[in-house]
């Protein structure tokens, strides 16, 4: 963490999805070596209660109630957060959510929900800030978190998949563009694994699905045994974006893997077929 200290400390971090998970434990390690913290999220309550701690223990932090899905809200936060603590260094568009259910079955208002958070949210997000830091003419940092799901397929969680393999998509275009229009602002793309998170506790499924919520809770047992905590996934992520990287994974090992297997699985323009480990979960 000493060159995210060196490169972060004393300047501003605007983080989606702050009040709980990945989003709670990087606004955590950020205020740690000494960042100003803006924690977004529409659940008020859980950022105000993290923003609270971290003042608590001597940090700076504001919670800023914001619906992602919203132009309006992003830019108040955009507002927000330059009105109060002055440019901003790091954007982490890091609200998402998950959903279980067969795509046909999955409710109407729940397929828009998952496009509108972890796609549109991204993106609109990464636009906002792009150009505040464009304009401010120093060096700026954008994450967008997509999740190792971008790299591969899992029936029954289509919404999540789909906007995850969508939200990697533009964060390579958008630093390509970056890099085209030569402005000082390295992007990366977020492909965390297991992290104990509450996104399955909070997904939403289909109606009266028992398949479904025998899969989360499989899926939530999974994270609680095997993942990372926050805190530990925030300073793995800090790190990455910190050094330059476009990658930065919280399991390095396991983001090659699926990595090389989309690679095979593309080039030979083989059948989606599910693989045992995934199957285990599902079925």
């Amino acid at each position: 963490m000493k060159q995210a200290a060196e490169i972060f400390a004393g300047r501003t971090a605007v983080i989606t999805g702050a009040g709980s998970g990945i989003g709670e434990g990087l606004a955590r390690v950020a205020a740690r070596i000494g960042m100003k913290v803006v924690l977004a999220d529409i659940a008020i309550d859980r950022a105000s209660a993290v923003a609270a701690d971290i003042e608590a223990q001597g940090g700076k932090a504001l919670a800023v109630k914001t619906d992602v899905t919203s132009i309006a809200d992003l830019e108040a936060l955009a507002d927000t957060a330059y009105g109060t603590f002055g440019d901003v260094a790091l954007a982490i568009n890091n609200a998402g959510i998950e959903t279980i259910g067969y795509s046909w079955d999955l409710p109407d208002a729940t397929w828009d929900k998952a496009i509108d958070i972890n796609i549109r949210g991204v993106v609109h997000g990464s636009r906002i800030f792009a150009r505040r830091m464009i304009a401010a003419g120093t060096k700026g940092y954008i994450a967008n978190v997509a999740s190792i799901g971008a790299l591969g397929m899992m029936p029954t969680q289509a919404p999540y998949m789909m906007s995850k393999h969508a939200a990697l998509s533009f964060t390579e275009c958008l630093f390509l563009e970056m890099d085209l229009a030569k402005v000082p602002i390295h992007v990366s793309a977020v492909v965390p694994a297991q992290v104990k998170t509450r996104i399955f506790d909070d997904a939403p499924t289909s109606t009266g699905s028992g398949m479904a919520n025998r899969q989360r809770a499989r899926m939530q047992e999974m994270l609680t045994s095997m993942g990372l905590t926050p805190v530990e996934a925030g300073e793995i992520i800090l790190a990455g974006i910190a050094s330059g990287s476009f990658w930065v994974s919280t399991h390095p090992d396991i983001t090659a893997y699926m990595a090389r297997a989309r690679a095979d699985y593309l080039g030979s323009l083989a059948t989606p077929v599910l693989a045992d480990q995934a199957r285990a979960l599902v079925e």
